[in-house]
This record gives structure tokens, sequence and C-alpha cells, in this order.
């Protein structure tokens, strides 16, 4: 007893060194945000990892990798694979999420109003400048659409939002493909920017008359009005963990070179059409092996316990099998300068 109190005291004092957290730094997409927060807090309490990610978007996270100025990169724009050779990195899906349009229009509800891919590609081009416009008028005859200007809302900052967005509307859209294509950064056409999903989806609730995209997970929790959306199958859809689960369902991870699987647009009658993967990027031959060992250590943690917290915030965990495949990548292309296995 008198060994414990001693022992006690000398902590108290700062003379035995108590556990700490180990700090990992991660920075990109604002997409994977909200999730990769939740994440950290239960890692921090289970694990003794401690995250600092920086939500600056994808084109910054992308760019703070190659820098080396971060133990990972966060991007939801895939990068391409001879980038990925040319800089000596392993990208990795970690979750799953959708983006959403999201509007200001008073008196309509969540989901009331129906869009396809064509329409919002002619808002996003300056073609279709009114709610009341004939257009949307037969797609929602059961609205009352107001005689109001049409203010679209875009991302200002090089983004994986806007990269999943616009390959949406370039899948759709043969104009928005010739005229724009799909990139993180684009030259709009129309509208006006704002950074980050949050600063996208303030501008939305501030702005009447307003149209943006979002991850869905900004739209849930600023309480934006989302809309319905046409699918490949022809069927309108509302934006819900069902409709983004059929869609990640449909696709073939088998033969998604470096698991980069597409997800836009997919088949099914219950398909949300604007789904897609967000990667993380690291160093196949890290400066520093112990902290990417406990970026690998982190994301192994979120996949076994952060399903139900991934759900909770309408994302959509990465099915059991890429998984499997991603630590299978970690074991094979992850090693210490004397060969040790940075994941095992």
């Amino acid at each position: 007893m008198k060994r414990v109190v001693a022992v006690l005291a000398m902590v108290m004092a700062g003379l035995v060194p108590v556990a700490q957290a180990q700090p990992i730094t991660g920075a990109g997409g604002t997409f994977p945000a909200p999730i990769y927060a939740k994440w950290g807090e239960a890692a921090r309490a289970a694990t003794g990892i401690e995250l600092n990610y920086q939500a600056i978007g994808s084109g910054g996270g992308q760019n703070q990798t190659l820098n080396g100025t971060v133990d990972f990169g966060a991007s939801d724009a895939p990068m391409d694979p001879e980038a990925l050779a040319t800089n000596n990195l392993l990208q990795f899906p970690t979750v799953i999420g959708a983006v959403v349009p999201v509007i200001n229009l008073p008196g309509i509800a969540a989901n009331q109003v129906k869009l396809t891919g064509e329409l919002l590609a002619a808002i996003y081009l300056g073609k279709v400048t009114k709610w009341n416009d004939p257009q949307l008028a037969r797609l929602n005859p059961d609205l009352t659409l107001p005689n109001l200007a049409i203010a679209p809302v875009y991302r200002a900052d090089g983004s994986g939002t806007t990269f999943v967005f616009t390959s949406y509307l370039s899948a759709v859209s043969p104009d928005w493909k010739t005229r724009v294509g799909a990139s993180t950064s684009v030259r709009w056409v129309a509208g006006h920017g704002a950074r980050g999903n949050d600063g996208a989806a303030a501008t939305v609730k501030l702005v009447r008359g307003s149209i943006g995209y979002v991850e869905h997970a900004y739209a849930a929790r600023g309480q934006l009005t989302t809309t319905q959306l046409r699918n490949k199958a022809g069927a309108f859809v509302a934006p819900t963990p069902r409709s983004f689960t059929a869609a990640a369902d449909a696709a073939d991870w088998a033969h998604a070179p470096g698991l980069a699987v597409n997800l836009i647009d997919t088949a099914g009658a219950a398909s949300w059409p604007i789904v897609s993967p967000t990667f993380v990027l690291v160093p196949k031959s890290p400066r520093n092996p112990t902290r990417v060992a406990e970026v690998l250590k982190f994301f192994d943690f979120a996949w076994r316990s952060g399903g139900e917290s991934a759900r909770d915030l309408d994302y959509i965990a990465l099915p059991a099998a890429v998984q499997d495949a991603v630590r299978t990548a970690w074991r094979a292309e992850l090693r210490a300068e004397d060969g040790t296995p940075l994941y095992q």
C-alpha cells in the first residue's frame, strides 16, 4: 500500500512518465472531415492515438503529402497511377460518402423538388436561371415553384467534392463534359464560390434561391433542404443511407486499379447517383515510419470499431473485403528501412 501511494505521489509530481497520446497529422478533403473527427475522438480514448486533421480541401491534401508536411493526405479525387508511382505513394480508400444538391426555396421541404443531372448541368452552365423555368415546372407538376432567380453556389477551393460533382455532371451531360469537364477545380460558368463544404452549406442556407452541392453529412448537420435526383435507371431517389448503400453495393471493386472504384451514376433502381469513396495517401518510404505505422493503426481501428459512427453520419463503411485488400497492400508495400512491415 505504501508503495502504491509513493508511486501515485511521484506521478502527481511529474517524476514518473505517464502514457501520452501519439500524434498523427493529416490534411485534405472536407468531405470526410466529420467522420475523421468522430473516429479521432474514439481512437484517442481507445488507442492513445491523437489525430490532428486539417480540412483544407483535397488539392491541399495532395500537395501537403507531396511536400512531406503531413503523415497522410486525404483526397476525394484519386491520384492517377502515374503520379502515385512517380512520387512513391500508396493510396487507399477509407470510407464512402455521397454528394447531394441542397437548395434554399421558401416553403419547400426536403426532397420535394425533383432534379436531373442534365438540369443541374444546365443550371451551372447558366442556361436555366429561374426556379419556375418550364423544364423545372414540368419535372415538378405538383409544386408551385417561385419566380425566383437561381443562385448557384460552387466550391472556390481545390475540392474533391467538386471533383465528384463535376464527374457526375460530365457523366450525364455531354455539354458539361465538353465545356467544363471534371476536376477538383474547374472554370465555372455561373454562380458564386465558397470555401469548403462548411462554407458552401452556410452560403446556401443564407441565400434565398440558391442551390449548391455538399457532402451529405454537412447537409444533415446544417439541416439543409435536399432534393430528389433521377438516377441511371430513370428512378427519382432521395439521398438516404439506403440509396447510398445501393450504389456502393453495385461497384466492381475487384477490377478497380488501386481500389479507386468509380461509384458515379451506378446501375440499380435504388442507387443514389453521386457517391464516391474518399482516399488517403501515405509515402511508401516515409521519413518517419513510426508515425505512418500509427496512421495505419488509426484507420485499422476505425474500420473495426467505427462502422456505427460512419452510419450515424450517413457515410457507408468500406466492404469487409475491401478493408482486407487494403491491409494486404499495407503489408506488401509499406516497410521500414530494415524491411519490417509497418502493419502486421
